[in-house]
């Protein structure tokens, strides 16, 4: 699995733990809801910026965003 596939995963998986939906991540991030459903299936690269973004929305560190389970 790639590095993007990986992040992608991650975003939705503690999106949804948190009970969050992609357009509210989205808002939240400042980011559209079709750049945002890009990102979790991983047909996009985020910037750093976007990534410290998002980890920060979803109250984790940017490192899980990217570890493989």
């Amino acid at each position: 699995m790639s590095l993007t596939e990986t992040f992608g995963r991650n975003v939705r998986r503690i999106r949804l733990e948190k009970k969050l939906t992609i357009e509210g991540l989205a808002t939240d991030v400042g980011l559209s809801y079709s750049y945002m459903g890009q990102l979790q299936r991983g047909e996009r690269n985020p910037t750093l910026d976007v990534v410290e973004r998002i980890a920060k929305a979803l109250g984790v560190k940017a490192i899980e965003l990217f570890r493989e389970r």
